[in-house]
């Protein structure tokens, strides 16, 4: 019966991890579009969430977050960590297809890949070092190692966003946002298990307290990196990828999860999340790029019928192509598509929490 019911919880937190990444990247999509229609507050700034708050688009997006992060918190409570935040990485590759049935437009095969590459990796991971056990309480004197790094890789991270190239600030508030998002979901493991006594001693506590600042912090820097222009595609490869990391060795150091330590296990579980590295910095780096070209053919048919249809039987055209137009060859029907613009196509970010 033991055996059975753990069968059981565990399949109820892979669903919910399964809904709670459809959810979150259903978020990400409509958080993508409502941040860049506000103007930039520079770094580290709350006077961004005020500014957004008057945008409906991102209030509908925060209900999203909320219904995700309810469903993140039924899968931890049933299931290890290491289990959980690996699934949350689909929140991307939900992302993606959203973005894709919206606009219309199947993802070419680079995009295919991609997306192959990150469920392949984590159905691997999770196969072979099957994530189990684990505790429901850690002491405060225990995660204070945690606290120092967490602390000392914000600060790093915002001095490089404030002090260094402007090119490099997305890849710095996103470096943060991912280990803010890896340690939000360890606090929220532990709150699930603690909730019962409310905001009582803050000794006793901790994980709810601790989440209350660790959680806001880690939604302000995301909302940052999503609006720093240029660099946001390889910003969202960061923020999954960390968090994901993040989480799975804080499951292993804190919790006590046990994974597969054999040789070949080990190997074999570091080759698979390389793999699903690999595909979200294909779908990052890729997707944007298909959405611009999808949207300037869009734009250059509309403006230019003739011209469109025309073109269209070129090799520009061919399968692969998106349907690009070879507008080289006639200055008339350049697009010039803003880099940041959310009807651009920026991939919707992963908003693993």
């Amino acid at each position: 019966m033991a055996g059975r019911g753990s069968t059981v919880f565990l399949v109820a937190a892979v669903a919910a991890a399964i809904a709670a990444a459809l959810t979150y990247g259903l978020s990400a999509v409509l958080e993508q579009r409502s941040v860049h229609q506000v103007a930039e507050r520079g770094v580290f700034a709350p006077r961004l969430l005020v500014d957004l708050a008057r945008r409906p688009l991102w209030l509908a997006s925060i209900a999203a977050t909320v219904v995700g992060a309810s469903l993140q918190a039924v899968a931890l409570h049933f299931g290890p960590l290491a289990l959980v935040q690996p699934i949350l990485v689909c929140d991307l590759l939900f992302a993606v297809l959203i973005t894709a049935a919206l606009r219309r437009a199947a993802p070419d095969r680079i995009i295919l890949t991609g997306v192959v590459c990150c469920a392949a990796g984590i159905g691997v991971f999770l196969a072979v070092a099957q994530p189990s056990g684990g505790s429901e309480e850690v002491s405060l004197p225990a995660v204070i190692p945690l606290a120092a790094g967490l602390a000392a890789v914000l600060a790093g991270c915002l001095v490089w966003a404030k002090r260094g190239p402007r090119i490099a600030r997305p890849l710095a508030l996103a470096l943060a946002c991912g280990v803010c998002y890896g340690v939000n979901a360890f606090l929220l493991k532990l709150v699930t298990f603690s909730l019962q006594q409310g905001f009582s001693e803050p000794l006793q506590q901790w994980p709810l307290y601790a989440l209350v600042v660790v959680g806001p912090v880690g939604f302000l820097l995301n909302q940052e990196a999503f609006q720093s222009g240029t660099l946001i595609s390889p910003a969202l490869a960061v923020i999954t990828t960390v968090t994901s990391l993040v989480a799975i060795g804080i499951g292993y150091l804190w919790l006590d999860e046990s994974f597969a330590s054999g040789p070949a296990d080990v190997v074999t579980e570091v080759v698979a999340l390389a793999v699903m590295t690999t595909g979200i910095v294909l779908l990052a780096h890729r997707a944007p790029t298909v959405a611009r070209q999808r949207a300037a053919a869009v734009e250059g048919a509309v403006a230019h019928p003739q011209l469109a249809e025309s073109s269209a039987l070129t090799p520009a055209a061919a399968p692969g192509g998106y349907g690009r137009q070879r507008n080289d060859e006639d200055p008339r029907i350049r697009m010039r598509m803003p880099a940041n613009s959310c009807d651009g196509g920026d991939l919707p970010g992963s908003e693993h929490r």
